[in-house]
């Protein structure tokens, strides 16, 4: 192993890098988790069978939206080897072909999502809550060729720390979709009242415009521009290519079971009624939003070790790693500690009061959120691990080891639990928090064990 010299950081240094790198992604995360939750606030307030049906259709465009970022996660590690080793030419290349990579992937997942509406009727659910969320499909869908492009852009930028630009059109993002939903959803400011076909709306604009705008500034700024990420766009660069698909399945793979194993809850839950149905919505609502603070640091800890193994730095990889891990489990567990003592102001949010069914959701949500609390953990430790291993370029076995813990046993344990053993949707949570601690463990087993499974040889990475 040809192991650089490098300054060696005390431990305390790493944090402060992390922090210094991880807050704009943290950041800029909530602000994209606020887009969604924006929507749901909105539906919520047309009514219990609008929010239950909304959360039909976000499941769907979510699962396809995390499978694209799987690529665009791969650019990550990608683009950080290479910049730490100042290679140019190799950003630029992988830059563009993950941006190709992603057009393909957008365009083969729009064809299943134009027969959302058999889908989810060969998923057993509500007829009404069916006709309202193909509504909603039917014109969101669109917005996730912009979405995917984004990302991409995002992964480029992150990667070689300039995050500021990624926060404001994140920023400018979350603005755009407000103000658009609060003005097609309900007929405000002179505009129709669209009800979920608004919301819809909203969202197809508020992913184009600030594409548009991280393209210009790419484009024509000065920290970017060196790069020419649009450079002969057109000209394919086939080993480039392979690396993106071959880094990013497994990783799109990966994300793709873990947002599926949620998909599948909604269902399960949707088995059992509206109410119930609604109350998942709240509940996951919040988990995703506390989720975006670990995904964030963990996000830093890709970037992290990526640059370290890119100019061998070997002994940073581990400093670097945990750092990441410790910051982001130190802000879950304030999370669920919110979780458990005060569930229900925050369920009341998404309520109206004036609602039949508004009180028979709060009762219903309140466990939910104590099982959300525990969750919140697993899911830090399981991103985290995750994400320093894809650091590494390491992404083949913790697919693996994602696709077991989340299926056969975390949804295994949901079924289970919420219908032969009669817990409901709080036995279906209870599943939920099994899978995660699984994976959680087996990841973070892989990267304290990195060495000895050869996961830093000179060819790995």
């Amino acid at each position: 192993m040809d192991t650089q010299i490098h300054p060696t950081k005390t431990f305390l240094q790493h944090l402060q890098a992390t922090l210094k790198l991880g807050v704009p992604l943290v950041v800029t995360q909530l602000i994209f988790m606020l887009i969604g939750v924006t929507d749901t606030l909105m539906l919520g307030w047309l009514g219990v069978k609008e929010l239950a049906a909304g959360t039909l259709a976000f499941q769907m465009i979510f699962m396809v939206f995390i499978f694209g970022l799987g690529f665009g996660a791969a650019l990550t590690p990608l683009v950080a080897a290479a910049a730490g080793r100042d290679d140019t030419q190799s950003v630029r290349r992988t830059t563009r072909m993950g941006l190709w990579v992603l057009f393909i992937t957008v365009m083969l997942f729009m064809i299943p999502l134009s027969f959302a509406e058999a889908i989810l009727h060969a998923l057993g659910q509500n007829p009404e809550l069916i006709k309202l969320a193909t509504a909603y499909l039917i014109i969101a869908k669109w917005s996730l060729i912009p979405a995917f492009l984004h990302a991409g852009l995002r992964s480029f930028l992150t990667s070689l720390e300039h995050t500021k630009a990624v926060l404001w059109s994140a920023l400018a993002m979350a603005v755009i979709n407000a103000i658009l939903n609060y003005a097609l959803i309900f007929g405000n400011f002179g505009a129709p009242r669209l009800e979920m076909e608004g919301a819809a709306i909203a969202t197809v604009i508020a992913n184009i415009l600030p594409l548009i705008a991280l393209g210009l500034y790419i484009h024509f700024g000065e920290t970017a521009r060196p790069y020419a990420i649009f450079q002969r766009f057109w000209r394919p660069e086939w080993p480039a290519f392979r690396s993106i698909v071959k880094i990013g399945l497994p990783i799109a793979i990966s994300i793709f079971f873990e947002a599926g194993m949620f998909a599948a809850a909604a269902l399960m839950i949707g088995w059992i009624g509206v109410v119930p149905l609604a109350a998942h919505g709240i509940a996951l609502q919040w988990a995703s939003l506390s989720f975006m603070i670990p995904l964030g640091f963990a996000m830093a800890g890709t970037i992290r070790v990526g640059n370290a193994a890119g100019r061998k730095d070997f002994v940073s990889i581990g400093p670097a790693g945990w750092a990441a891990m410790v910051v982001g489990l130190c802000f879950s567990a304030a999370a669920a500690l919110v979780f458990w003592l005060m569930p229900e102001p925050l369920i009341r949010m998404f309520l109206d009061n004036g609602n039949k069914d508004a009180a028979a959701v709060l009762a219903y949500a309140v466990p939910l959120f104590a099982m959300a609390a525990a969750f919140q953990i697993f899911d830090s430790l399981q991103v985290a691990s995750g994400s320093n291993l894809r650091g590494l370029q390491d992404t083949k076995i913790p697919m693996i080891i994602a696709t077991i813990s989340y299926w056969p046993i975390g949804m295994g344990m949901a079924y289970l639990l919420a219908f032969p053993l009669g817990y409901g949707g709080a036995g279906v949570w209870a599943g939920l928090v099994i899978g995660l601690a699984v994976a959680g463990v087996a990841l973070t087993y892989r990267f304290v064990h990195r060495e000895r499974l050869g996961l830093l040889l000179d060819n790995k990475i």
